[in-house]
């Protein structure tokens, strides 16, 4: 299995919605872990949405009764943190003292912010088998992580504890089934199904069924001897077998570089075969589908405070609002976007199609009594059917980039506005600084 390039698709599946713009306490959508979340049985009966239990992933392998394949299951483990103040704060601390606290929504301490939420510590479990053995009889590999709760000071620049972060974790159970079919010659089916085995036959709320959770579950999957055969784009001869793989709550691709076939992730979040994380991403922004750009931006209009309660979550925050405050117009020019291939569906007759070489351009066009050209400078005369940002630019002027003709044979004017900040953006066509007209919305300045 080739962990060195899977590992960091699969840490950002990983942490997908962990702290997203980033999630706060104080913000509406505070609810953290949306994607892989296996919880529960007896939550599961209670709940009317589709919140389950365990997951299950069907993919095929090439190989033989000797060929080793390895199945390593990973989630967050979630931890409840609670901050308590002390009144009136310790002198020193007494790692086995018990002392009183009163529990609170947030502490200030210097210029630091401790605030109550949820963290989460990373658990993985692996096992391997041949696809001789568990073709003639499934393997169940269970799997536990024990609970615990612990404390750790809140210290002040003068020594004194005015207050305590007091984490608690419930224990955890669960175990992967794993089984083989032969589905042709050298070819069979591998089955893994990863299970909650927690105890509680009571009902429980959502907050106390996340503790009891396995959060954002995935599976790295890895042969020897053997090779992976993809769903997404199987040869004709596996299209079948293909086809009848079944995978609930997860999708299996192959990872590493392009054309390899010994590891796929099976992942809650839907994929491409080979998905890799932008070279100009500076950092992991916790969505998994992420855009850079947007949510950088996002993340600078963040007000003073908010950003004081944002850094306040957890060390992983801090990092991403201090990492995205140290971004240059370097960095964000570089992610705002870029084609690096243009893919394609076999057999489909759009495999040869080049928009941009298909689409008529013209050298100039008249206007009423006006001929106008590209290069030309004119003035913005919206009409009435415009929408609020063509109206927005009513006066302006601008010019000309380009006279385009689209495949019905309207003629519009790509323009760049002139007292646009982004315009040498539009000039690249870059989207959101380059402005479509028609010609009766214009009139010639020179």
């Amino acid at each position: 299995m080739n962990r060195a390039l899977a590992d960091r698709v699969a840490d950002a599946v990983l942490y997908e919605g962990y702290i997203l713009y980033p999630y706060r306490p104080s913000v509406k959508n505070r609810q953290r872990w949306t994607f892989g979340g296996l919880y529960p049985e007896a939550y599961c009966r209670q709940s009317t949405g589709p919140d389950a239990s365990a997951n299950q992933t069907e993919c095929l392998v090439r190989g033989n009764a000797d060929t080793v394949v390895e199945v390593v299951v990973r989630f967050l483990h979630q931890i409840a943190r609670q901050v308590g103040a002390f009144d009136p704060p310790l002198v020193a601390w007494q790692e086995d003292a018990k002392s009183s606290f009163h529990p609170v929504e947030s502490l200030k301490v210097g210029d630091r912010l401790f605030q109550t939420w949820q963290e989460a510590e990373e658990r993985e479990f692996a096992c391997e088998a041949t696809l001789g053995a568990i073709r003639d009889r499934p393997q169940r590999h269970e799997f536990s992580f024990t609970g615990r709760q612990w404390r750790e000071p809140i210290r002040a620049a003068d020594g004194t504890v005015p207050g305590v972060l007091l984490r608690e974790r419930q224990t955890l159970a669960g175990d992967v089934e794993l089984a083989a079919t032969e589905v042709g010659a050298g070819l069979f089916r591998l089955t893994a199904t990863v299970r909650n085995l927690d105890s509680a036959e009571s009902t429980i709320d959502r907050d106390d069924a996340l503790m009891r959770s396995l959060v954002s579950t995935h599976l790295l999957l890895g042969v020897r001897d053997g090779a992976f055969v993809s769903l997404l784009d199987p040869p004709e001869e596996c299209r079948e077998a293909a086809t009848a793989c079944r995978n609930v709550g997860v999708w299996p691709v192959l990872v590493g570089a392009e054309g390899q076939a010994d590891t796929m992730l099976s992942s809650p979040i839907i994929l491409y075969d080979y998905p890799r994380v932008a070279p100009e991403s500076p950092g992991d922004l916790f969505d998994a589908t992420e855009i850079d750009e947007i949510l950088s931006l996002r993340i600078l209009t963040l007000t003073d405070e908010e950003k004081r309660q944002a850094v306040a979550v957890d060390d992983r925050a801090r990092a991403l609002l201090a990492r995205t405050e140290s971004l240059g117009a370097d960095d964000l020019y570089g992610l705002h976007g870029t084609i690096r291939e243009r893919r394609t569906i076999p057999g489909t007759p759009m495999n040869d199609w080049n928009p941009e070489a298909d689409r008529r351009k013209l050298e100039s066009i008249h206007a009423g009594p006006f001929e106008i050209r590209v290069g030309d400078r004119v003035r913005l005369c919206p009409q009435s059917r415009a929408d609020i940002l063509d109206l927005a630019l009513i006066g302006m002027a601008a010019t000309v980039e380009a006279i385009e003709q689209d495949f019905e044979g309207r003629v519009y004017l790509a323009v760049t506005v002139d007292d646009d900040p982004g315009k040498d953006l539009g000039q690249l066509r870059q989207p959101g600084h380059r402005f479509f007209f028609a010609p009766n919305e214009v009139e010639p300045l020179d």
